[in-house]
C-alpha cells in the first residue's frame, strides 16, 4: 500500500472514530437528561414522643417519601430516637435527624450512633440536619460574633464557626451528609461545609428572591439545595393558608429545589395530633404529591437557570424587606450601608423579569461562574 493510500486510511478511521465519540456523547447526554431526578417531599416533626411521630408518619406516608426528625428532645434519647427512626424506615421513608449539636461528653452515645446508623438504616437514613438557621441568627445578633473588622473577616470568622465545630468534624469524619435550614447568608453556610441548605419560605418574605440566593449558592458551590415551609404568623394559624403553602411548592419544585419540606409543631394543649398542619394544609400536601408524580422533572430542566445577578464578595446582608424589616443589617454586625439601596432595586427589577429564573450568586475568586449563564448582572448595574 503506497503512503497515500495509507493517510487516506487513517484519515477515514479517525474520522469514523470521532463520529462515533460525537454520538455516544449525544446519547449519553441525551440518557441523562430523560433521567428523573432524585425528589423527596415530607414533613418535620418537632414534638416530644415517640408516639405523637408515629402518629404523623402514619397520617402522610401515602404522600411523602421524607421524614425530618426536628426533635431536641428525640435526639436526646437514644431509645426514643432509634424507635422513631425504626418506624420511619419501616413505613419506607428516608429519615433525617436534627442535631443541634454532637456531643462528646454530654451524650456520649452520640458518637456511636452515627458510627452505626448507616449500617442500621441503610439509604433510608440520608443525613444530619445540624444546627438551625446560623447564617438567619448572625443576622438578627444571635449568634457569637459580635465584632469583625470588615465584611471578610465577618465571613471568615462565621465559615470557621461551624466548619471548625467539633460537631461538623466528627459529621464529616464519618462519611454523613450535613444539613441545615436558613433564612439568610446561604452562600456561607456552604462554604462552611453544609452539603445542603433548606431556604426558609415564610416570615412573609419574597420566596422567589429567598430561592434565587439559597439555589444560586448551591449552583456555583455544586451543592443540593431545599425548601422547608415555615411560620407566616406568631400565633395560630402559624402557617401560610393551604393555597399559599401549594403555591410555594409548586414553586420550589419548578424552580428545582431537591428537598422540600412542611414545617411541623405541636402547640399543646390544643388536641391537634398533627401539630400546626390543618387537614387543609395535610390535603395540598397530598395534591402536591399528586401533581409531582403527573409532572415528573428531568436532571437538566431543573439545573437550567437563564440569568445571575453579583453581589459584592462577602456582603452577608440578609436583604429583607417587607413591612416587618424596613432596614436589615449586614452581618448583623453593620447597619445597611449605601450599596444596599442599589442592590435591592436592581434584585427587584431583575426578579421581576426572569422570575424564578435568575439565580443571586456573589463575587468570589475561588468559583468561576461565567460559563453557567447566560446573562450576568453585576450588583451596581441593571444590564448585562
Amino acid at each position: 500500500m503506497n503512503a497515500k493510500l495509507k493517510f487516506l486510511l487513517i484519515i477515514a478511521i479517525l474520522i469514523i472514530v470521532s463520529l462515533t465519540l460525537i454520538y455516544t456523547h449525544q446519547q449519553m447526554t441525551r440518557e441523562n437528561s430523560t433521567v428523573e431526578d432524585e425528589f423527596y417531599f415530607g414533613v418535620s416533626f418537632g414534638g416530644l414522643e415517640p408516639l405523637e411521630a408515629k402518629i404523623l408518619i402514619d397520617r402522610t406516608k401515602n404522600y411523602t417519601n421524607l421524614f425530618l426528625i426536628n426533635s431536641h428532645d428525640l435526639t436526646t434519647n437514644e431509645t426514643a430516637l432509634n424507635e422513631v427512626c425504626d418506624y420511619a424506615a419501616d413505613a419506607d421513608l428516608k429519615f433525617i435527624v436534627y442535631f443541634d449539636l454532637i456531643s462528646r461528653e454530654t451524650y456520649p452515645w452520640h458518637q456511636t450512633w452515627l458510627d452505626t446508623a448507616h449500617e442500621r438504616w441503610g439509604d433510608k437514613f440520608l443525613g444530619i440536619h445540624l444546627r438551625d438557621e446560623p447564617g438567619g441568627k448572625q443576622i438578627d445578633g444571635q449568634e457569637p460574633i459580635q465584632n469583625a473588622t470588615d465584611y471578610s473577616d465577618a465571613a471568615n470568622q462565621f465559615i470557621n464557626n461551624i466548619a471548625l465545630s467539633n460537631s461538623m468534624i466528627d459529621i464529616k469524619n464519618k462519611g454523613i451528609l450535613t444539613f441545615t435550614s436558613d433564612y439568610a447568608l446561604y452562600w456561607w453556610d456552604y462554604l462552611a461545609g453544609y452539603d445542603t441548605v433548606f431556604v426558609e419560605l415564610g416570615w412573609n418574605l419574597d420566596s422567589t428572591q429567598q430561592i434565587a440566593l439559597c439555589r444560586g449558592a448551591a449552583n456555583i458551590q455544586n451543592k443540593d439545595w431545599g425548601t422547608i415551609i415555615v411560620w407566616k404568623y406568631y400565633e395560630p394559624p402559624y402557617l401560610a393558608n393551604a393555597q399559599e403553602i401549594y403555591g410555594d411548592m409548586v414553586l420550589a419544585y419548578k424552580s428545582g429545589a431537591k428537598y422540600i419540606v412542611v414545617f411541623n409543631y405541636p402547640i399543646y394543649p390544643e388536641n391537634n395530633p398533627y401539630g400546626i398542619l390543618s387537614d387543609e394544609h395535610l390535603e395540598a400536601m397530598e395534591n402536591f404529591w399528586n401533581y409531582t408524580n403527573r409532572n415528573p422533572r428531568t436532571n437538566s430542566e431543573k439545573t437550567v437557570v437563564e440569568a445571575a445577578l453579583v453581589l459584592p464578595k462577602d456582603y452577608g446582608w440578609g436583604m429583607r424587606r417587607n413591612e416587618y424589616i424596613t432596614n436589615d443589617r449586614i452581618w448583623g454586625l453593620w447597619p445597611e450601608d449605601e450599596k444596599a439601596p442599589i442592590i435591592m432595586d436592581n434584585t427587584k427589577k431583575l426578579l421581576n423579569q426572569y422570575g424564578s429564573n435568575l439565580d443571586i450568586i456573589y463575587n468570589d475568586e475561588n468559583f468561576n461562574f461565567s460559563s453557567k449563564y447566560t446573562k450576568i448582572y453585576y450588583w451596581n448595574n441593571s444590564s448585562t
